[in-house]
């Protein structure tokens, strides 16, 4: 079993680890949108938080009063901490129902509609980074189905519970717990600078934000003024979330012409699976060692410079899917660390594309 990919997979469900997170489904969103509503205690008079916001505003030059002010307003989420937690049970995963998910009618139509209404700041984009107009529109259709669904959790809310109240059953309770407090950091210096209103801001139940999802952090290292109007909103700005997702592509080594992957079969009288699955999603063979432990590259394939890496999709109990995929698609996995996800985007893209031809 290749582990990255299991973890991938979970993350799509559980973002745990990933900085985005994909849609839920219907059924999640019915729940979510339900738990957002429920709050709990303040942390107005908790001596933990007191102090945390005397570290934070030390640390990241605020004003020590401004911050706990603005925690004061924050509530504990009851269903968060059970949210965050990897899932109990974990199903076959399976590529075929995934991509279902994502590539049907309605979210093409969306896609084709978004394009077209912004067909010149995609444009602009490619020109400027290199990142090619369905990729852009690929991962703003499967993270939010082009802003339909950008979560309905106070951000406030969901970052501080994350951050006082991280559940310890987690296995990896003290570093993700850590990773929150940064992300809630990140999240106040964001609406100090930006004059927002810590207590109208919504997005998901572990902080992503806006069309594109962005974390706090990825908001700060990432995120841009594409219009030029001194001003970055990732909520309703189609021009910067545009040119943030360019932006975010580019500075993960987006590398423009070349494929996301190629078609892949195998020769069994020679086939080393082991070790063809053995780096899991890093390119890492070049083609004449691909070759050599059994994989099947034809046409263009066969002229590919960088390194490759086996990608397999698991269809349930049908026999998986396999394709060798390049720098680019790792590329993509960098926003969302699963194999799945980052096929889907693929899919969704080149599905939008065609449409629009």
């Amino acid at each position: 079993m290749r582990i990255l990919s299991l973890i991938g997979v979970m993350l799509c469900a559980a973002l745990s680890v990933s900085l985005h997170a994909a849609e839920p489904s219907k059924k999640s969103k019915s729940k979510t949108a339900k738990t957002s509503s429920v709050q709990g205690p303040t942390y107005a008079k908790r001596k933990d938080v007191t102090a945390w916001a005397d570290k934070t505003a030390q640390e990241y030059q605020l004003d020590p009063k401004w911050v706990k002010s603005q925690l004061a307003q924050a509530r504990f989420i009851p269903s968060i901490p059970k949210l965050i937690l990897p899932p109990t049970q974990v199903n076959k995963k399976n590529w075929i129902a995934y991509q279902a998910r994502f590539i049907e009618p309605k979210r093409i139509e969306a896609g084709v509609q978004f394009w077209k209404q912004n067909q010149q700041t995609l444009q602009e984009a490619e020109d400027k980074f290199g990142v090619p107009a369905w990729l852009v529109v690929g991962i703003i259709g499967v993270e939010t189905f082009y802003g339909q669904h950008t979560g309905n959790f106070r951000t406030l809310d969901a970052l501080s519970t994350l951050t006082f109240d991280f559940p310890s059953a987690h296995p990896r309770a003290i570093e993700r717990q850590a990773f929150f407090s940064k992300e809630l950091a990140n999240f106040l210096v964001l609406a100090h600078q930006e004059k927002m209103k810590v207590t109208n801001i919504k997005g998901s139940y572990a902080g992503a934000l806006g069309l594109p999802q962005f974390m706090p952090s990825s908001w700060a290292r990432f995120a841009i003024d594409f219009d030029g109007d001194k001003h970055i909103d990732l909520f309703s700005n189609k021009a910067d979330v545009i040119g943030s997702v360019a932006n975010y592509f580019k500075a993960f080594q987006w590398r423009p012409g070349m494929p996301t992957h190629y078609p892949v079969q195998f020769d069994a009288s020679k086939l080393d699976m082991d070790a063809l699955m053995a780096p899991d999603i890093l390119p890492t063979f070049g083609v004449p060692s691909f070759l050599v432990k059994g994989a099947v590259l034809e046409g263009e394939a066969l002229n590919h410079a960088g390194p490759l890496a086996l990608i397999e999709l698991l269809n349930g109990d049908a026999p998986p899917s396999y394709v060798a995929g390049t720098e680019n698609f790792y590329a993509i996995t960098r926003y969302n660390w699963s194999s799945y996800y980052a096929m889907a985007v693929i899919e969704l893209g080149e599905a939008v594309a065609a449409k629009m031809k």
